[in-house]
């Protein structure tokens, strides 16, 4: 199984959940020059150069193994679900909210082209991927949110992602002291618009509430915010 993705934090963070997924389900990831069976292309919409880049390495990905399983996902296959139907390479096509299952998908192809493209604007709870270890050197990056309301006239966003969907402050929690047991001292919290946390919870809990939290848990001496970002 070889993983592509291009993008943001979040982007990164929710890719390595779905390889640790693939793993854990008998898959081998293995370096892009490499012969793989399956291809992951984790997209990116935020610029047109995203869209570009997004497009060629889905055609680029088959010349490897040209019987192998390609599958397109993330916000450039949530928003751009015609332009992917035209790349005849392509074997699977997944929107946001299918991110979590691409191993049922993929386990369950049989030969012919599949799409799977929810309305992410009906989408109200945050898609738990579970713990994930992402650590850059001695930091570890963890998703607090997902959306956006702000519906900025230049940006697509919030058309890629939907509305703010906040993560569990308990599985949040729960996440930080993995990382602190495994030596890490840094959390990044990351996120499409992690201001807006808590803001979909019917309690008053935000962004600020979920930092202290973080900051009783023994170990971690340093946070983080990090903002979207390509």
């Amino acid at each position: 199984m070889q993983y592509i993705l291009y993008g943001c934090k979040t982007n990164q963070y929710e890719s390595n959940a779905i390889i640790q997924d693939f793993i854990k389900n008998g898959y081998k990831s293995v370096k892009f020059e490499e012969k793989a069976d399956v291809y992951i292309v984790n997209t990116c919409t935020v610029t047109s150069i995203s869209d570009r880049k997004s497009r060629q390495m889905l055609r680029k990905a088959k010349q490897n193994n040209k019987d192998a399983i390609l599958v397109a996902t993330g916000c450039y296959a949530q928003v751009a679900k015609k332009t992917l139907e035209d790349i005849k390479e392509i074997d699977i096509i997944l929107g946001n909210n299918e991110k979590k299952d691409i191993v049922k998908y993929v386990n369950e192809f049989a030969n012919e082209k599949e799409e799977k493209i929810t309305d992410i604007m009906e989408n109200s709870e945050y898609l738990e991927f579970g713990d994930t270890t992402y650590t850059e050197k001695t930091r570890a990056v963890i998703k607090i949110q997902d959306g956006c309301n702000n519906f900025c006239t230049y940006c697509i966003i919030p058309y890629a992602r939907g509305r703010v969907r906040s993560r569990n402050i308990e599985n949040i929690l729960s996440e930080v002291k993995k990382q602190a047991k495994l030596g890490i001292k840094e959390i990044v919290l990351t996120g499409i618009h992690i201001a807006s946390y808590g803001k979909d919870f019917e309690e008053n809990i935000g962004l600020i509430d979920l930092i202290e939290e973080i900051n009783k848990v023994e170990g971690i001496e340093r946070i983080r915010l990090r903002l979207i970002r390509t």
